[in-house]
């Protein structure tokens, strides 16, 4: 009976994790730079979601890590699907917890200014395309974990 939670919880975290990535980043995102003329309103909209998105990330991908060590134990690491999940979860955090707090300290620095109005601008646009790179291949990294999650049940 516990089983049968655990997998459908699984399932789940991938469900979230995998559809919060392409939801945000490649509908409402876009959507929002497309119907908003402030493009720093459009960016603060769509960084606080990419924030929640990177949590949900965090968390999705502790779960399923748990998941897979409870399951296949010391076997997990051989599991290519695992290694997916710690890429998919090196990228959350990455951005999360180094690319955002350093891009957030570069728009601070930039005030009054806005930050692409700054001299910090080039160096801005760098790391939000290093963080759209990142976020990118997390996101094509989650169509093959959607794809191999049963690998994860067994």
């Amino acid at each position: 009976m516990i089983g049968r939670y655990a997998v459908h919880l699984l399932l789940i975290a991938v469900t979230l994790w995998v559809g919060a990535l392409w939801a945000i980043g490649f509908i409402a995102a876009p959507t929002l730079f497309a119907m908003i003329s402030d493009r720093s309103l459009a960016g603060a909209v769509a960084g606080r979601l990419f924030e929640l998105t990177g949590w949900i990330g965090v968390g999705c991908g502790a779960w399923i890590l748990l998941h897979a060590f409870i399951t296949h134990r010391a076997a997990m690491l051989r599991n290519r699907i695992v290694g997916v999940v710690i890429l998919m979860l090196v990228a959350s955090l990455a951005i999360q917890f180094w690319i955002q707090p350093l891009m957030a300290q570069m728009k601070l620095e930039a005030l009054p200014l806005e930050v692409m109005a700054s001299p910090l601008a080039e160096r801005f646009a760098f790391w939000h395309g290093f963080s759209s790179v990142l976020y990118v291949a997390q996101s094509v990294l989650g169509v093959v974990l959607v794809g191999g999650v049963r690998r994860l049940m067994r």
